[in-house]
């Protein structure tokens, strides 16, 4: 080859590469079908693997610390918060191992968690928690529905641990009651209202203070800004509000774990603003949403401005509560890659089976959400419900985003709507596919608004394939 042919078969050879990534970018490059199959499917099921494979449990030494030995007594009267607080220290600083709660009934106030620390709970064994509220001051760094305040201790709180863990088979019961607790639901509102309007006006933090008197209820397990966290195997029960409550965490893992609570707020589990959660094998029968995926509210949450992404929950069964998997309402920050498979639900008590609540003063996005293999007895309203005139309707200037929602295999036998779906005309929910669903006894059918590009392959609605 001379020289000059030299230069022009590399001069050819270049600009067809180069046209090609042009025609690739325009989407104009042929890709054969088989192809472009697999490139759309990777986006979905497929990260699956990859997600659990960052998602590990903690382990902690081989060292037990008996809280017992630390002046704890299970009489189910004396106050034990000093001994949790001394076993919990000296596990820490000893490098780590288990706290361990024998078989007997320990009454405390605010337990809170360090690094390389496993709370321990045995069979038979209970912790109950004070229901006074001067026993969780002082303040503490926290989030209360969205917003982030100083407000009393959650129940169980780390703040900027890392390795940290609630496993056993015994019970944590946070006795909330009508007694105590949630009657502040009928007198807190003027205070809740006061923190929104502190986060909408960006006050501080630290002079966001509540606390006593506030009667902001405390969340039952909070972990704040906390890598590789596990809680496996116990029963929590009647929360003052939300039972497990992580927040901007990471690496969490909540395994066969019963939550039954019918207070007002009692949802089940929460993560919000956290990134490869893990939710399997679990039991929720609450008085509010089983599951619920949050990013922050409202200008405090643009402030912090981080997601909840890469959620799998797989083999749970939701029985009372307002949703079985719920992505909202407190949603600000958005919500990615929600895989959710092999579950059951059935109750005329529970609301919905996958839900999506937000509105335009909350704004955010929802995007790449999965179903499948989830068999439905029966729910109060909707199989999926999607809502954009949740809480305030329209009435902001934050346009919310929800797109590629998936629901595959899923079976219900009795609800009043299959499908319940409202966005907006200018920013319409996009992207949603049904395939393989049988939902029987729907009362109402569909009702349908603000969608574009829905999907249904192979869906029966009271033996109807829907087209």
């Amino acid at each position: 080859m001379k020289s000059g042919d030299e230069n022009n078969f590399f001069g050819t050879k270049l600009f067809v590469m180069k046209s090609a990534l042009v025609l690739f970018y325009l989407g104009l490059f042929i890709i054969p079908t088989g192809c472009a199959a697999t490139a759309v499917k990777a986006s979905g099921w497929e990260q699956v693997p990859k997600i659990l494979s960052r998602i590990k449990s903690p382990q902690f030494p081989e060292k037990d610390f008996n809280i017992t030995d630390f002046g704890a007594v299970g009489d189910g009267k004396t106050d034990c918060t000093e001994a949790f607080k001394k076993a919990i220290t000296a596990a820490n600083e000893a490098g780590g191992g288990r706290v361990v709660v024998p078989a007997a009934t320990f009454f405390t106030g605010p337990i809170h968690l360090k690094s390389n620390v496993n709370l321990y709970v045995s069979e038979g064994a209970e912790i109950k928690f004070s229901t006074e509220p001067n026993d969780y001051m002082p303040v503490v760094f926290t989030r209360f529905e969205g917003v982030e305040v100083m407000n009393l201790s959650p129940l169980i709180y780390a703040y900027e641990q890392e390795n940290i863990a609630i496993t056993g088979k015994g019970t944590l019961n946070g006795q909330g009651s009508r007694e105590h607790w949630w009657r502040s639901i009928r007198s807190q509102g003027a205070n809740i209202r006061a923190s929104r309007e502190m986060g909408q006006a960006g006050v501080p933090v630290k002079e966001r203070v509540f606390g006593i008197g506030k009667e902001l209820r405390p969340n039952m397990v909070q972990p704040y800004k906390c890598k590789n966290i596990l809680i496996e195997g116990v029963t929590f029960r009647n929360s003052p509000m939300w039972h497990i409550h992580p927040v901007l965490s990471q690496n969490i893992t909540v395994r066969n774990v019963t939550v039954i609570g019918h207070g007002p707020n009692n949802d089940g589990c929460n993560p919000e603003s956290c990134k490869d959660v893990l939710i399997e094998g679990c039991y929720f029968d609450t008085g509010d949403d089983c599951i619920a995926i949050k990013s922050g509210r409202n200008n405090d949450g643009r402030r912090v401005n981080v997601p909840s992404e890469n959620i799998i929950v797989r083999n749970c069964q939701m029985k009372d509560g307002n949703g079985g998997v719920v992505i909202g309402s407190e949603i600000t920050g958005g919500v990615r890659n929600v895989f959710a498979e092999n579950c059951k639900m059935d109750s005329p008590h529970l609301g919905r089976v996958l839900r999506i609540k937000t509105n335009s003063v909350r704004g955010g996005f929802v995007e790449n959400v999965y179903m499948r293999n989830v068999t439905v007895g029966q729910v109060a309203e909707a199989v999926l419900k999607i809502n954009f005139f949740y809480g305030e309707g329209d009435s902001g200037t934050f346009t919310p985003i929800v797109r590629n929602i998936n629901m595959e295999n899923v079976t219900c036998n009795k609800s009043r709507y299959g499908l319940h779906i409202n966005g907006y005309e200018r920013s319409p929910i996009t992207d949603v596919t049904l395939k393989n669903c049988t939902f029987d006894n729907i009362e109402r059918g569909n009702r349908i608004d603000g969608i574009k590009n829905l999907i249904m392959e192979n869906v029966k609605i009271n033996g109807e394939i829907q087209k």
